[in-house]
């Protein structure tokens, strides 16, 4: 059993406030998700930092997801969990995109677009151990983000947020449908 202040120090305080109050974070993750909780603004607690947990939003998983991200250790290559995501999409759902060098391509031989790699990784989410690969891919882009000065995600570089925001966007999907399952083991976790 985990005491509230034990999880809170295993938390990282520089992903915390990677994630702090935001004029995009919210607009680029929980809009495109608004299809299915249409409270995509959720309030920003002054005295927490943390989104208040509303009726019809992903707030509460939200937490979750920053809370989580704050206790992964990011993994040296980020580009290696997408990449299985990706590589589960081309085989098992037989999607004819392939890997040249760096890059995923499209059977056409063109870079895929974000929104065709988004879609990928999100696809890809769903095979098994495909939400680990999600969140290594989500905690690997924020920790090279920090690495490389931009420590906010309003400070990232266009292409990279669109990315990171794509990424967080399907691990909230994926989660969405087992939110209550989620605050179950939170709570138990906190021994409440």
């Amino acid at each position: 059993m985990h005491s509230t202040a034990q999880i809170l120090i295993n938390m990282n305080p520089e992903i915390q406030l990677f994630f702090s109050a935001s004029d995009f974070l919210e607009h680029e993750v929980l809009r495109p998700l608004s299809h299915i909780r249409g409270n995509w603004d959720p309030y920003v607690s002054t005295e927490t930092g943390r989104y208040e947990d509303e009726e019809d939003s992903f707030a509460w998983l939200f937490n979750h997801l920053i809370d989580k991200l704050s206790q992964t250790i990011p993994p040296k290559k980020y580009h290696d969990s997408e990449d299985r995501l990706a590589e589960h999409v081309q085989q098992s759902l037989n999607w004819k995109i392939k890997k040249q060098g760096n890059t995923w391509i499209n059977e056409s031989g063109s870079r895929l677009a974000s929104s065709d790699y988004l879609a990928t990784l999100e696809q890809g989410g769903f095979r098994i151990e495909g939400d680990k690969d999600l969140l290594d891919a989500a905690a690997g882009r924020v920790a090279a983000a920090i690495r490389y000065g931009q420590t906010h995600f309003d400070e990232m570089e266009q292409g990279h947020q669109v990315i990171l925001a794509g990424v967080l966007a399907a691990i909230l999907f994926h989660w969405e449908s087992f939110e209550e399952t989620i605050r179950e083991e939170v709570t138990k976790n906190l021994g409440h």
